[in-house]
């Protein structure tokens, strides 16, 4: 059975794209088959594979849009991927008389889910149309979060989005689990950030936490991930135990502290 899962964080800059390619290329070299949308209309999962979405004559908005088979924008790269061009950023108004415009990306699963073991989503930093698409299609959400006190404040906004999305589209979706992000063992402020996650979200909250590193940054330039940029490095391994976590289930089967809960008081140094 195919498992889809949107990576979603309404907050900019907290590797949703370095998540979505790199826990894809670890499931990848775990020999399951995975497909990567890009719903993000910068493009930047599509360049971190090497794929100029200027230059793109049909992306994932062709199938959004103009119901193109997703077969057709399917490109081979370390993993598949659906690529995404500039054109997406008016998807929302172009689909907002269509009829079922939030199962667009839905239905156009459909006809290559029997072809993947996992299908893996990056959202962009909004949600909005796009992401509602994303969340509809998906069976869990995996929710990058940096390492910052104010960054950890957006996870009520997005389960409140979740609660409308089961109540209304997709009733099976939940948050398969947190990820912390860009932690800098170095500052007070980044662990005290991780003892709030985890005091508050139990074990909705993965073990794994990718540190900051600028080995992240200089792969995409490349057009390629981690482990292809530094397979032996510590990076490359981050993402490795990511997917480990998630076929062994750990995050999936704890609900944690509700995400509408306040966080709890911080300390002085955050």
């Amino acid at each position: 059975m195919t498992t889809v899962l949107a990576f979603a964080n309404q907050k900019g800059g907290v590797a949703k794209t370095t998540s979505t390619l790199n826990t894809g290329v670890a499931l990848r070299e775990l020999h399951y088959r995975v497909l990567l949308i890009d719903m993000d209309p910068q493009g930047n999962l599509s360049m971190s594979q090497g794929i100029n979405p200027d230059f793109l004559t049909k992306s994932i908005y062709n199938v959004l849009v103009h119901r193109q088979p997703l077969e057709d924008v399917i490109q081979r790269c370390e993993v598949d991927i659906a690529p995404a061009s500039i054109d997406l950023a008016g998807a929302e108004l172009a689909l907002s008389s269509a009829i079922g415009r939030e199962r667009s990306l839905e239905k156009a699963l459909m006809t290559v889910k029997h072809r993947y073991d996992f299908i893996l989503i990056d959202t962009p930093p909004a949600l909005g149309l796009l992401t509602i698409n994303a969340l509809t299609a998906a069976d869990g959400v995996i929710v990058p979060v940096q390492c910052e006190y104010l960054s950890l404040r957006g996870l009520a906004q997005l389960e409140k989005t979740l609660e409308m999305i089961r109540e209304n589209l997709n009733p099976r979706v939940r948050i398969r689990g947190i990820l912390p992000t860009m932690f800098d063992a170095r500052t007070i402020h980044g662990r005290e950030a991780i003892e709030i996650l985890k005091e508050s979200f139990g074990d909705l909250v993965f073990n794994t936490v990718a540190r900051k590193t600028i080995k992240f940054a200089e792969a995409p330039v490349q057009g390629r991930s981690i482990m292809a940029y530094e397979p032996e490095g510590a990076a490359a391994n981050t993402y490795r135990n990511l997917a480990k976590e998630l076929l062994n289930g750990n995050s999936s089967e704890h609900e944690g502290r509700g995400l509408s809960e306040p966080l709890p008081a911080y300390g002085t140094h955050i």
